[in-house]
């Protein structure tokens, strides 16, 4: 059972391999349902701009869920998204149903994003949320390049252009056998100081905390501190959800099949940031929300689970969840420049996110947590998420789990930051990258390393 713990968020080796170039993709078949012409009215509505969304809105979405997220509100998520990832493209039909309807769509910039579309149960059916979920990228055109050499001049160049046209900002680390082949930064650190990035520059990275927080689980697991089929309810006694206490496991949890959503939304956005400090802080964002699905019934990305399970971890271990992070993760890898630095913190060479506002860059501090979480918004630099990848596999933290040991991929990204750390284990390379700009600028950068990898 341990081996459950990191697989669960460390994607396994198939990750890492070069995509061939997409293919025309056939088009999509959706039902002659309301929630279907809803669907299909959303894609063009997308597509054609700001006025044509507001049409949208008003024309589909339910009256009561525009009381609690007006169009201008919906239409500033909608700037946001389209910068991010361009004009969608539906490309496949997961799930229909009269109040649901799930698809896989790719974005022009690159990546390919799953839609959750929920609906009123009744007539006339309106529009009630979109659910948004990085799905990955569309490949690159594999292009193997013949040594270490050849595949170093091409990283610097590519990410030289992006540079150039400020749509990277960041540090590109590539390793062979564990050893830097590659690493150099580019951009701004801080673009009104014009403070430029470094090698040791400190950056947001997101997602890749879950990573962090399932070792944790599974240090304590090994140290029979808890069990995966232990309910939440059992650490967490005054968990405000009720049902999710006895139903929701720790396996659960660590697995995403517990039916816990997201904590981001409309509490989120109404939440004065500065009071988001501790794991605890969280829990009135999404908790005593009803559950999704049935636990174990299948898979969701959760956010929620996550800041979950981080107070499990402090429940289980008797310690404060960054300080044990720090002590029995970070110090035993040798990361010595990473944390969960407050935004408020004096933190040298760190570096500020930005995120696109039309044409221009503009600082994300207003997204932002005043502390990032067990479920992400941590810092690192290349060198330690290095030092961390090695450190999995020496087997510092125990034997690493079979399925992973070809290869692994972690990643995270937010509006104004993304990252990514992969490790190839039949070619030896090692990918980091960071960036402080959204996604996929980060993502961009390492879907075209691994087309270039050496074979």
């Amino acid at each position: 059972m341990i081996n459950r713990i990191l697989p669960s968020i460390i994607l396994a080796a198939g990750l890492l391999a070069a995509v061939p170039a997409p293919q025309t993709p056939a088009k999509v078949e959706l039902p002659p349902t309301p929630a279907a012409r809803s669907v299909e009215a959303y894609f063009k509505a997308f597509n054609a701009g700001v006025e044509a969304m507001q049409g949208y809105f008003a024309a589909f979405a339910a009256k009561d869920a525009l009381q609690q997220a007006p169009i201008e509100v919906r239409l500033v998520r909608y700037r946001q998204m389209h910068e991010r990832l361009g004009d969608l493209e539906l490309r496949k039909l997961v799930e229909a149903k009269p109040e649901l309807i799930r698809v896989v769509a790719h974005g022009g910039n690159g990546p390919l994003v799953n839609l959750d579309f929920h609906f009123e149960p009744a007539e006339p059916f309106g529009l009630i949320a979109i659910q948004v979920t990085d799905a990955g990228m569309e490949g690159a055109p594999a292009d193997p390049k013949k040594d270490a050499s050849e595949l170093a001049s091409a990283v610097r160049a590519y990410a030289r252009k992006l540079a150039d046209e400020d749509a990277f900002s960041g540090v590109v680390l590539l390793a062979h056998d564990g050893a830097p082949i590659f690493e150099q930064a580019f951009g701004l650190a801080e673009r009104k100081g014009k403070i430029p990035n470094r090698l040791d520059t400190k950056f947001n990275i997101g997602s890749i905390n879950k990573s962090f927080t399932a070792l944790a689980a599974r240090q304590l697991f090994a140290q029979g501190k808890l069990s995966l089929d232990d309910p939440i309810g059992k650490y967490l006694p005054d968990y405000p959800n009720l049902e999710a206490a006895v139903k929701v496991t720790v396996g659960h949890l660590v697995d995403m099949t517990s039916g816990i959503g997201d904590f981001f939304g409309d509490r989120y956005q109404t939440t004065p940031k500065d009071k988001l400090r501790s794991l605890k802080d969280y829990l009135p964002l999404f908790a005593d929300k009803p559950l999704e699905f049935e636990p174990g019934a299948k898979s969701q990305y959760s956010n929620g689970g996550y800041i979950v399970l981080g107070l499990i971890v402090e429940k289980a271990s008797g310690q404060d969840y960054y300080a044990y992070v720090r002590e029995h993760i970070y110090k035993p890898a040798g990361m010595t420049d990473s944390d969960s630095y407050a935004k408020d913190d004096a933190v040298a060479n760190r570096a500020k996110g930005y995120t696109r506002s039309g044409s221009a860059w503009v600082p994300n501090d207003d997204t932002l947590p005043a502390r990032g979480s067990s479920a992400g918004g941590g810092y690192s630099t290349a060198r330690d998420l290095l030092k961390y990848m090695a450190a999995l596999q020496k087997g510092t933290f125990g034997e690493l789990p079979d399925d992973l040991k070809g290869g692994m991929g972690i990643a995270g990204g937010a509006p104004g930051l993304n990252a990514g750390v992969e490790w190839d284990a039949k070619r030896g390379y090692t990918i980091i990258i960071l960036a402080n700009l959204d996604p996929p600028a980060a993502e961009r950068v390492a879907l075209q390393i691994r087309a270039w990898l050496p074979q």
